[in-house]
């Protein structure tokens, strides 16, 4: 008996299922999704619209990482199939304007105090803090919350049984959840201290942790009223590798180009763009880790305020850094960035599985990592996450592309992986998640393994940036286009805007 999904891969495969079509030709009606005409429409109204993402943002909310970086990655597709120029000056003008915003250029700082050369996120990654006072304006208390969205949470103080009593609301607007405490005293020996009981309750529905910020020996509680938590400059790897990986490439594509390498506007704009590539990335050096059998992949350091401190990072967030590493690498020829990204190239390799159908699955947490396993209080392990029961979900389609993206790029440049690899991570799209809903229209299902269910258009919509793969499985691009197509797509955020560069370069690719 065939199946419905069955019967919708056998058709993709022959490029005849709905409006899947193949080559260059151009759709039967809507947009051609491979034509640089569409993707010249598509990123000049974006631009035009002031859509989040823009090159002029910063990244306190994420728009420079999950918006902008696909931009300057689809410029970097677009120059690669028809090698114009045009490209390049597009980058070169997009990326000025987001160097001009790094921390250092705007002089803000991260939770540390440092004004450094990448760019800072808050709401909704990092942990919401509010520092409670006393009745005479001394902090006593610092509360915590490790909530997605942290500053839409609220602190408050409210009366206990006495006078060094008081009773703690934490409660978040988002979503109503609240965690309170009764009771509690600011005196260390007492059972009811205010630090131990928040943390022997840990986890609550606010994720909820505490910190004595008293200096001497006073045991008055905090005043009663509420506090709103604010949420910590933090720089995070993921976002500094997705904003500087396509600034990497633009220098390893002139660097390599004699052409390029001989015009001095590009060839000093490489330079300009390689120092500062690497001047971000070395932001990160203290999260580096190592071992012995030749691995690497980045963590948390222990107290920075984010959910999972002190734990390793999620596959995508390291490998996201790599591409910047193997870009860097490329185009100096750096040993020091070339073992930095076969060394997580190792780590990603040693965490593939494959499945009956000869596809790579993977997790999203690294299964070698503590987070994957589980961790409990007494371990000591992270500050603003004390225990966590294992976390040993399935990779998802839109986190999957930039793993994708770094171990085909690794290949590419050989540092790491070969064809065979390249084909099981085109089955894990192919024979995983392609699939059509009940209607037969073509999506995906969430997750690399084919599992989750049918997939959001959060997910579905980032189907192109496999493109990376599709050499080895022509159903990738028929089924991602089609997708587009199915749909009448016209892009409203970077990510999109992406998907037609990846579009453009995969079908010139295959011309």
């Amino acid at each position: 008996m065939v199946t419905r999904r069955q019967f919708g891969l056998g058709a993709l495969a022959m490029g005849v299922l709905g409006t899947v079509h193949t080559g260059t030709a151009r759709a039967s009606a809507g947009h051609d999704y491979t034509a640089r005409e569409t993707f010249d429409l598509f990123e000049r109204t974006f631009h035009e619209s002031g859509a989040v993402g823009q090159p002029t943002d910063n990244n306190e909310h994420g728009g420079l990482a999950w918006g902008q970086s696909y931009v300057l990655a689809a410029f970097i597709r677009m120059y690669e199939a028809y090698r114009d120029t045009h490209y390049l000056d597009r980058l070169v003008t997009n990326i000025d304007l987001v160097l001009g915003n790094r921390d250092s250029e705007r002089g803000v700082a991260d939770y540390r105090g440092e004004s450094l050369p990448a760019w800072r996120a808050m709401h909704p990654y990092t942990v919401g803090i509010a520092a409670l006072k006393d009745a005479t304006g001394r902090p006593v208390l610092e509360v915590r919350s490790s909530l997605s969205y942290a500053d839409l949470t609220t602190a408050t103080v409210r009366a206990g049984s006495g006078e060094d009593r008081f009773t703690l609301e934490v409660k978040t607007s988002r979503t109503g959840a609240v965690a309170t405490f009764t009771d509690l005293s600011m005196d260390p020996d007492s059972p009811d201290y205010a630090v131990r009981r928040i943390l022997d309750a840990y986890p609550t529905p606010t994720q909820v942790t505490a910190r004595d910020l008293r200096e001497g020996g006073e045991v008055a509680p905090p005043a009663q009223g509420a506090t709103q938590l604010v949420s910590q400059p933090v720089i995070f790897a993921v976002h500094t590798g997705m904003i500087t990986y396509p600034i990497a490439s633009f220098a390893r594509i002139v660097m390599r180009t004699p052409k390029l390498r001989a015009d001095p506007r590009y060839r000093a704009k490489a330079a300009e763009y390689l120092e500062a590539a690497k001047a971000a990335a070395a932001v990160h050096d203290r999260e580096w880790r190592q071992s012995d059998d030749g691995g690497g992949h980045l963590a948390w350091v222990k107290g920075t305020p984010l959910g999972y401190d002190g734990t390793e990072m999620p596959t995508n967030q390291f490998l996201a850094l790599g591409l910047t590493y193997a870009e860097i690498a490329a185009a100096t020829g750096d040993p020091a960035y070339a073992d930095r990204a076969r060394r997580m190239a190792r780590t990603f390799a040693r965490e593939l599985r494959t499945n009956d159908k000869d596809a790579y699955t993977w997790s999203y947490w690294p299964s070698f990592g503590v987070t994957y396993r589980g961790f409990s209080a007494a371990d000591g392990i992270s500050e603003f996450t004390p225990s966590g029961n294992g976390a040993k979900q399935i990779e998802d389609l839109s986190h999957g592309a930039i793993d994708v993206e770094f171990a085909a790029l690794a290949f590419r440049h050989g540092l790491g992986f070969k064809g065979a690899d390249m084909a099981r991570f085109a089955r894990s799209y192919s024979k995983n998640m392609a699939t059509t809903d009940p209607d037969g229209v073509p999506t995906t299902f969430l997750r690399v393994d084919g599992t989750g269910g049918l997939a959001s258009s959060g997910q579905y919509l980032q189907a192109p940036r496999w493109m990376a793969v599709a050499q080895w499985d022509r159903v990738v691009f028929d089924h991602a286009r089609s997708i587009y197509e199915a749909r009448a797509l016209e892009p409203s955020q970077g990510s999109h805007i992406a998907g037609v560069g990846y579009l453009n370069w995969q079908a010139r690719r295959q011309d």
